[in-house]
């Protein structure tokens, strides 16, 4: 089982990593987490890598992700496709894309973490809140136009992660009974698992919380 997690800065990615490696392992799975390479690479070179030195993000992110052990559940925080959506935005660069996209069907369960969580500075990562919007609308374009489903996070601490769980359990509801929160997946309702109005994704999350 590979799992995924998507989103624009400053949306909980790294943390919810953490916390789902976490919780995946207290169930007695073997868990293998795969951090972002990009955070490495500029923490290493103390800059942001230029146009030229994306692909390399790239590979170095998708190596990770295949030398994982065999049997393992993956848990990759953050994939290529995160770095095609930059190298557009940033360089209109679009060379990325289908690499990206051709790994990201490798995973079968991709979580999109949701907007709604402060912006907070992260030194050479961060662009600034106003490229949240763009990021998040990107992500989606992409994902939709190569058919690849996903599914938004919401929430905040315990309840982003549970959220998560939730969305995990109802993607794969045999191989997630070994985790400690189900719910029924008759909750969900199809149109709106790839919703892009984030307001109404926030209510229905909101909705399913309270009962």
């Amino acid at each position: 089982m590979k799992i995924a997690l998507l989103g624009a800065e400053s949306t909980g990615k790294s943390h919810l990593a953490q916390a789902l490696h976490a919780r995946l392992q207290e169930s007695g799975l073997v868990v293998h987490r795969v951090d972002e390479y990009l955070r490495e690479w500029c923490n290493t070179h103390q800059r942001t890598p230029r146009q030229d030195e994306q692909w390399h993000i790239v590979e170095t992110q998708i190596e990770r992700v295949l030398k994982a052990p065999a049997g393992a559940v993956v848990v990759a925080d953050t994939t290529p496709l995160m770095t095609a959506v930059y190298s557009q935005l940033l360089f209109n660069d679009d060379s990325l894309n289908a690499l990206a996209l051709a790994h990201q069907s490798v995973y079968d369960i991709t979580l999109l973490t949701g907007l709604d969580l402060p912006w907070i500075s992260d030194g050479l990562q961060r662009d600034g809140p106003h490229v949240r919007e763009p990021v998040d609308a990107a992500v989606r374009h992409m994902l939709d136009l190569a058919g690849l489903p996903y599914q938004v996070v919401y929430g905040t601490g315990e309840q982003r992660l549970e959220n998560a769980l939730y969305c995990i359990g109802r993607h794969s509801p045999e191989w997630a009974k070994p985790l400690e929160r189900m719910e029924s997946p008759a909750r969900w309702h199809g149109p709106c698992e790839t919703c892009g109005d984030g307001d109404c994704e926030h209510r229905l999350f909101t909705q399913w919380i309270k009962t």
